[in-house]
């Protein structure tokens, strides 16, 4: 990608639909082009709506190579894929209907492209193709007016690379970044490091959270009694534990922040945080901010604030009986949740919340902004609430939670079955899977340390309610203590034997440097990782957790 890209634009002028080319007097372009990267300009002379804005390179796919796709969102598959690998869209059984509205809601399906075709596929903000040890490397540096997507089209040798540009309107006399990207070629560590150096972001405050949350065991059903059993059972433990989470179930609905559920804590959340700094922790607490539930007091009284299509309001999640999701462009939305997370952070004393549905923030384009837009905006708000506390993102597009948060989630969630389900297969690229966590945060790895610091989700050690062998047990706990730094569980470490007491610890205090991640065949992903002085190698079937060397 070192040779002057094509260039194709059209665009919306009052009544007419243009290109680029046949229309100098409505927009002009100015591109700065060097080997390390590309910039181009729109420089609108009237106001103008894009309605295609993308690059053409050639590109010549060398033999045996893989191409990374990394997805929208934290819970977009993301992985490395050869010439003979489909990358998949929403199933078949989710396509239509009200099926699809639902399905879709979490990913990328309404405006970016899934051809099916053997050896294509899409990769958001960044993009590499591996040549066995090189890697070349083409990432966005600028996401802020709208998100940047790589198309790999291997029999076409091609590479197109798209702007997100669906609802932006550019104004007369506006100068409009389009395109801001950066070329390198290298090993991992080489391109990473580069790439993440002309970013400029600051290093994650935090390199480690180690800890319980209490969704992958109790989920929902969670009250006083249960919080204070797991809370003296990791105090009990003694497995080197920082934090304690408590996840969804202590709020009265799903939007309704500020009411707690008083039959289940009858003592209040400012006493949940207490009871847990009292035993050593920090107090983590789990918020969707962006949603409400459809029985939510706000989406019944203030029908005002929330988004709305074709004057019916959107729904984000299928979660808690459907929730919908709130306008940030609404003052008093912001004012709200300032409002929450004011109660949350400085009058309950919580030290860090997990903020969860990020996606909801922007899942159209409104008000004149991109999509991207709205999502750097909305992450910068919650920067902005969060303050000096600690922000844990979840179910967020990536791009603008790098530098934003401190910790944040790089695969879907995991599932209590290590072997795949079938509604795992049926559906699409966010559902629960263990499968999709572990390939996920394995080939996401390079973001540790210098967007944030990845969470690739909990670990489990308990023999109860989990259908997991104990292979497989040692199996996630390992990976997931190479590849990511928060490092959770979710059981009630009190009730562990000595066996799983001393594998937690070793996770816990674990430090290692990864040096790459890659497909040893087509099921068997292999870590090379230095620790203690020694290169190290983790080998494993992701699809039935046989580990295969280490």
């Amino acid at each position: 990608m070192t040779e002057q890209p094509r260039i194709k634009f059209a665009f919306r002028c009052g009544d007419d639909i243009l290109t680029a080319t046949a229309s100098r007097d409505e927009v002009e372009f100015t591109c700065e082009y060097s080997e390390n990267g590309y910039r181009l300009w729109a420089l609108a002379h009237k106001d103008i709506t894009p309605l295609i804005c993308e690059l053409r390179y050639d590109y010549a796919y060398p033999a045996g190579s893989t191409v990374y796709a990394g997805g929208y969102q934290s819970w977009t598959h993301s992985r490395e894929y050869g010439k003979n690998d489909v990358q998949k869209g929403l199933r078949l059984p989710v396509r239509y209907g009200v099926a699809r509205k639902y399905a879709a809601a979490f990913g990328d399906y309404d405006f970016a492209t899934y051809s099916l075709r053997e050896g294509d596929c899409h990769s958001f903000y960044y993009t590499y193709v591996r040549d066995k040890d090189e890697l070349t490397f083409a990432g966005s540096l600028d996401e802020s007016r709208g998100y940047t997507i790589f198309y790999h089209n291997r029999d076409g040798k091609q590479i197109k690379v798209v702007k997100d540009v669906e609802g932006l309107l550019i104004r007369a006399g506006e100068r409009y970044k389009l395109f801001d990207l950066c070329f390198c070629k290298g090993g991992r560590k080489e391109v990473f490091d580069y790439y993440f150096s002309k970013l400029g972001l600051d290093k994650p405050r935090e390199n480690r959270m180690c800890g319980y949350t209490s969704w992958y065991n109790l989920f929902g059903k969670i009250d006083e009694n249960s919080i204070m059993r797991d809370l003296e059972g990791l105090k009990k433990a003694d497995i080197g534990a920082t934090v304690f989470q408590i996840d969804d179930g202590w709020q009265s609905a799903v939007g309704d922040w500020k009411e707690i559920r008083e039959d289940k804590f009858p003592s209040g959340m400012k006493k949940a945080a207490e009871e847990i700094h009292a035993r050593g922790f920090k107090a983590g607490l789990w918020l969707a901010p962006f949603l409400c539930a459809k029985n939510s007091k706000v989406a019944k009284e203030r029908p005002d604030w929330l988004v709305k299509r074709n004057g019916r309001p959107v729904v984000g999640s299928v979660g808690w009986g459907g929730a919908y999701v709130l306008d940030l462009t609404v003052p008093e939305v912001k004012e709200y949740l300032k409002e929450v997370f004011d109660k949350v952070l400085r009058e309950w004393g919580f030290d860090m919340v997990k903020l969860d549905f990020l996606y909801a923030a922007a899942m159209y384009p409104a008000g004149g902004k991109t999509r991207g837009e709205l999502m750097t905006e909305a992450m910068k708000f919650l920067r902005a609430c969060v303050g000096e506390k600690l922000l844990l993102g979840c179910g967020v597009p990536l791009f603008p939670a790098f530098g934003t948060c401190d910790f944040c989630r790089v695969g879907s969630d995991v599932d209590l079955s290590f072997k795949e389900r079938i509604f795992s297969k049926l559906t699409n690229n966010e559902i629960v899977s263990t499968y999709n966590a572990i390939t996920s945060s394995a080939f996401r790895e390079h973001l540790n340390g210098r967007a944030f610091v990845c969470d690739p989700d909990v670990f489990f050690l308990r023999k109860k309610n989990i259908k997991f062998n104990m292979q497989q047990k040692k199996l996630l706990a390992t990976f997931n203590s190479i590849v990511g730094g928060v490092l959770f569980v979710s059981d009630d470490a009190g009730e562990y034997g000595e066996e799983e007491r001393e594998i937690a610890k070793s996770c816990f205090a674990r430090k290692v440097e990864v040096k790459d991640v890659r497909y040893a065949s087509k099921n068997a992903i292999e870590i090379s990782y230095r620790e203690g002085g020694e290169d190290k190698i983790l080998c494993f079937n992701v699809r039935n957790g046989k580990i295969l060397k280490a």
